[in-house]
């Protein structure tokens, strides 16, 4: 087992005191948006094992079976399959949404043969892989999530009493929920940029408006004039609005699938995801939108957020159910004095204290972790939990 030294990401959108909190250290009064514990090529944590020093990247490109077990090499490769987070939100991310694995296979293949540049603005397509997604709040945690119920949404864009939304309200009520969203959210995203921005603008006054009364929607109504302080003009205002409003407490969690819009507003959450780029942008950024692209990936359906709770097995692990392999999240609540909880040693395991502090026992030793600490927990290698506090383990799901 080896402690993890992890990168943290300065992203404009990050809080500047929320990570620092976490990890016990002083703010630098610089965004801190997240600390990536994998091995990401991007940003992989480093370990040391006596020789200084070296990417867990590296490690595991060394001795692939050795470090993640047959079992997760045959099904995902010679690479750890998942990357967890600590994510701290302190204004929206952008409206995204993420390609399933045929999808994703697909794109990459035809930008591969195409010839655009791996670091293109306008690439969609970094990598083949899906990239699905676990978000689990450390606070109360505010974010977007799948379509709102057609008809809803229509009722939500008309209290806002804006003249160019009515079109957009008439869609909604009269055509099948599938071709009312794919038409709205199309004829948003294609808009003359000049008459959206004064959409936008009209719009965005009314929420604010509509925020700060009582009534069933005024939360979102309040979320959505904040994204468009942050992004005014910007026509994924108005996509937004198509989109559920939904505020996680701590210990719940959101699963996003391939084909949901999505975006994250503020909040400190514990994510998890299959270790892949591919994002497709449905506005909030001034990054690229590939519109064609965007709808080919979307799924037009309308859900409520499923919102998930822990559930206990009688070792007292607590697992946030997934229908993806390529990562397993649970947790651990520990209390002192307690007898030290076995961790099964099928594949490859990440493990963060998210608050006390806690001692992951193994044969080589003990490696005590204090908030914010993190560790890698190599497939087959036996390790035991104790102490007072709250442990996220990050494993393979197969």
């Amino acid at each position: 087992m080896d402690r993890l030294v992890n990168t943290v990401r300065p992203y404009a959108w990050g809080s500047t005191t929320a990570i620092p909190e976490l990890l016990c250290v002083r703010p630098t009064g610089e965004p801190q948006a997240e600390m990536w514990m994998g091995a990401h090529p991007g940003a992989p944590s480093r370990i040391d094992r006596g020789a200084g020093s070296v990417a867990l990247s590296e490690v595991i490109a060394a001795d692939p079976e050795g470090e993640l077990g047959a079992d997760a090499v045959r099904l995902f490769g010679p690479r750890l399959p998942y990357l967890l987070k600590v994510l701290a939100a302190a204004s929206p991310l952008s409206l995204q949404v993420h390609p399933d694995l045929a999808q994703a296979k697909e794109g990459f293949a035809d930008e591969e043969e195409r010839g655009v540049p791996a670091d293109a603005p306008h690439r969609n397509y970094k990598d083949a892989n899906h990239k699905p997604e676990l978000i689990c709040a450390l606070t109360p945690f505010n974010g977007l999530c799948g379509f709102r119920d057609p008809n809803e949404a229509a009722e939500l864009l008309a209290a806002l009493e804006v003249d160019s939304l009515k079109p957009y309200v008439d869609i909604l009520h009269a055509h099948p929920e599938s071709h009312a969203l794919r038409e709205v959210l199309t004829a948003v995203l294609t808009a003359d940029p000049e008459a959206m921005a004064e959409t936008v603008r009209q719009a965005a006054a009314a929420a604010e408006r509509l925020g700060a009364r009582n009534g069933p929607y005024a939360p979102a109504y309040a979320a959505y004039a904040s994204i468009a302080r942050h992004f005014p003009g910007d026509p994924g205002v108005i996509a937004a609005m198509l989109l559920n409003f939904v505020t996680l407490q701590p210990g719940e969690a959101l699963f996003l699938g391939a084909g949901v819009p999505h975006a994250y507003l503020d909040g400190l959450g514990v994510e998890i995801m299959a270790n892949s780029d591919n994002v497709l942008r449905c506005g909030l950024t001034p990054k690229h939108v590939d519109v064609p692209e965007l709808l080919r990936v979307v799924r037009f359906e309308s859900a409520a957020p499923a919102v998930l709770r822990p559930e206990a097995d009688p070792s007292g692990e607590e697992l946030y159910t997934t229908p993806i392999e390529e990562f397993r999240l649970s947790r651990h609540v520990l209390a002192d004095g307690a007898a030290p909880r076995p961790l099964p040693a099928t594949g490859p395991q990440i493990l963060l204290c998210a608050s006390g502090e806690v001692s992951l026992r193994g044969a080589d030793g003990e490696l005590p972790l204090k908030r914010g600490e993190s560790a890698f927990v190599p497939a087959g290698e036996e390790a035991a939990l104790s102490g007072d506090g709250t442990v996220f383990r990050a494993t393979v799901a197969a």
